[in-house]
């Protein structure tokens, strides 16, 4: 069994999936944590196993903060120590609209997901981490799927704006905390990748991207941030700890 084991939340589909694909091309094991089993995690894990490394779902909703303990213990139960956490679940806002109109449930919602849960699950996760002896050659690290909406304002969805952000700050904070035990915190601000959480605006997106809001001119995919994943986790980018990577298509570059 490989000495890289991670654990990807939201792994079943979208960025989830081309991370933790990502990741299995690159010798790791893999634990895809998901709400429910369903079809998109089954067809995750049969792409992962392909790499022939193992691969195991682990049930269970990061939201919940209470069931972190279990999530964590079910991934080490199927695919071994952790040497890597990979925080991606994520949930847009309820509804998009005026920023006037944006309701208490949906602020709520996305701090719960994006925000709240990012934060106690690395705490757990840290406190196993620098609880036990570092695998010989491995890197062990935690990696942040925030969004370039923690630092591009939307005032379509200002509640997910603020959650990013939250999660961005809780990066740097880990970054700084484990950095003498060793241990990587990186953040990675994906822009407009094509996604089922994209889905509903897609033909906006492509529209604007036409006209010029990007550099790059195409959506990314999630293969795009599993390539970022990949660097970072196996430490060829050890030293950016604490950094964010802007994969966006040059999405944030002031511009004229």
């Amino acid at each position: 069994m490989s000495e890289y084991r991670a654990l990807v939340t939201g792994g079943g589909r979208g960025i989830g999936r081309g991370i933790a694909l990502a990741l299995a091309s690159r010798g790791f094991s893999i634990g895809v944590n998901a709400l429910a089993f369903d079809a998109d995690v089954e067809a995750t894990l049969a792409v992962v196993r392909a790499f022939g490394v193992a691969g195991e779902a682990v049930i269970g909703d990061v939201a919940d903060l209470s069931g972190h303990g279990a999530i964590l213990d079910g991934a080490e139960r199927a695919i071994g120590p952790l040497t890597t956490l990979v925080n991606n679940a994520g949930v847009s806002v309820l509804q998009r609209g005026d920023l006037l109109e944006a309701t208490p449930e949906s602020f709520d919602r996305c701090q719960a997901v994006n925000s709240r849960a990012v934060f106690f699950l690395t705490q757990r996760w840290a406190k196993r981490i620098v609880a036990r002896p570092a695998p010989p050659g491995a890197h062990r690290c935690v990696i942040t799927v925030s969004s370039s909406n923690a630092v591009a304002v939307s005032i379509s969805r200002g509640e997910y704006c603020v959650s990013k952000a939250g999660a961005s700050m809780i990066a740097k904070l880990f970054a700084v905390r484990l950095g003498s035990e060793g241990v990587g915190s990186y953040e990675i601000r994906p822009g407009i990748i094509e996604t089922p959480m994209t889905a509903p605006v897609k033909v906006s997106y492509e529209r604007r991207i036409a006209e010029g809001l990007t550099v790059a001119p195409r959506m990314g995919q999630p293969s795009d941030i599993g390539s970022i994943a990949a660097a970072l986790a196996t430490g060829e980018l050890a030293f950016c700890t604490g950094q964010a990577l802007e994969a966006d298509g040059g999405l944030v570059i002031p511009r004229f």
